[in-house]
């Protein structure tokens, strides 16, 4: 069961390199990030004419998530739209669905920058929101992968010049603690368990020549129950696709487990 997290910048701009990957790699499960477009916008046609369906939180311009799967498998059972924590958060930025026995949330965590600023403290009360329903999640013991653009370098490692990004929110003291205290209720960084040292980036900035100086980050995670995290297999960055022709600055980042037949 391959699960992949893509933050495509733009669902109509991008349009092509998503069908095509979903033609190419047939993933079971794919999360997307900064949609960028309302609920009555999505192109769901052109998506079923790839063989895919699924459920989505748009929002016009910004933001939005979504959760595909393939039309000949059982439809996803949406699970939730939003974070929960504070009914008057109007950002399209979490949506959590059951796929083949697997809890699934595809999430878009706040940039946060400037720092510091409203839009940081945004970005430490939503990460707050979201350790609160990860532990929730946790206790149903239930294989569940929390995927997508977390917006958070975790270490040094994590990035190709740690001086470069040391007044990003990406980088900040805060933003790394908020995201260890959710990362040690008890869930596995599925790119960094299978690849625990060296550069696996997810992004690379449109400027400056990033891409090709291969100057990225790690900003796109794929963290695993116990549950999920024993049924691991492999995790990865399909990192080619980021060199395509208007590409999106991240790569899909993606983790393969045992689907449930296999697991028992």
């Amino acid at each position: 069961m391959k699960i992949v997290s893509y933050n495509l910048n733009g669902i109509r701009a991008r349009l092509p390199r998503l069908v095509e990957y979903l033609e190419e790699q047939k993933p079971d499960a794919l999360c997307l990030q900064e949609i960028k477009c309302a609920d009555d916008a999505f192109p769901i046609e052109d998506v079923r004419a790839a063989g895919y369906d699924g459920h989505w939180h748009g929002q016009k311009g910004f933001n939005g998530v979504a959760i595909l799967t393939p039309a000949a498998a059982p439809a996803p059972v949406l699970r939730r739209v939003g974070l929960p924590g504070d009914p008057d958060d109007t950002h399209s930025r979490y949506i959590e669905a059951e796929v083949g026995g697997v809890i699934i949330a595809s999430i878009y965590l706040p940039n946060g920058n400037p720092v510091p600023g409203e839009k940081f403290d945004y970005k430490l009360a939503w990460m707050d929101r979201l350790r609160g329903h990860a532990r929730e999640l946790l206790a149903e013991e239930r294989p569940v992968v929390l995927a997508g653009d977390w917006n958070v370098i975790p270490t040094d490692e994590d990035v190709f010049s740690p001086k470069a990004m040391a007044r990003d929110a990406l980088m900040q003291p805060e933003s790394r603690a908020a995201f260890r205290t959710i990362l040690n209720q008890g869930w596995t960084d599925a790119i960094r368990a299978r690849h625990p040292e060296g550069p696996v980036w997810t992004f690379w900035d449109y400027t400056a020549g990033a891409w090709q100086r291969d100057a990225g980050f790690r900003i796109d995670h794929l963290l695993l129950s116990p549950q999920a995290a024993d049924r691991l297999l492999d995790a990865g960055v399909d990192k080619d696709y980021r060199g395509r022709e208007k590409a999106s600055d991240h790569a899909p980042t993606w983790v393969e487990i045992e689907d449930q037949g296999e697991a028992a």
